[in-house]
């Protein structure tokens, strides 16, 4: 029997009873790529867990809890997880602060700038 027929068999016989190699499913994302976490202190915290309050962490890059540093028996800090590593507003318009109006000579207006431009 050639090597086609015996392979054209073998697959066959695959299907038929179910023996077909299915592929690996694909890993699904959990979350974004901007994914963050902060750390939540717990009732009795140790130093190491208040030194990072207030930080966002990309979730791939965040210290595993508990901290290595930690001295507290069991520990209860966990984590808060955010949408985005970035927080509050971050535009100067978002802030607060104005800025003034362009006070110099309106160009949009003005004809091109070639000298035989008409508009």
């Amino acid at each position: 029997m050639d090597t086609v027929t015996a392979m054209a068999m073998k697959w066959s016989l695959g299907q038929l009873l179910g023996l077909k190699k299915q592929p690996p499913p694909k890993p699904r994302p959990t979350h974004s790529t901007f994914h963050a976490v902060s750390i939540i202190p717990g009732d009795t915290a140790c130093a190491a867990a208040y030194r990072f309050t207030g930080q966002r962490f990309l979730s791939a890059h965040a210290p595993r809890l508990p901290l290595p540093t930690c001295d507290v028996t069991p520990c209860t800090c966990r984590y808060k997880h955010h949408k985005d590593r970035r927080a509050g507003p971050r535009r100067r318009d978002e802030v607060g602060i104005m800025t003034a109006p362009y006070n110099g000579a309106e160009r949009r207006r003005s004809r091109g700038r070639r000298a035989d431009d008409k508009y």
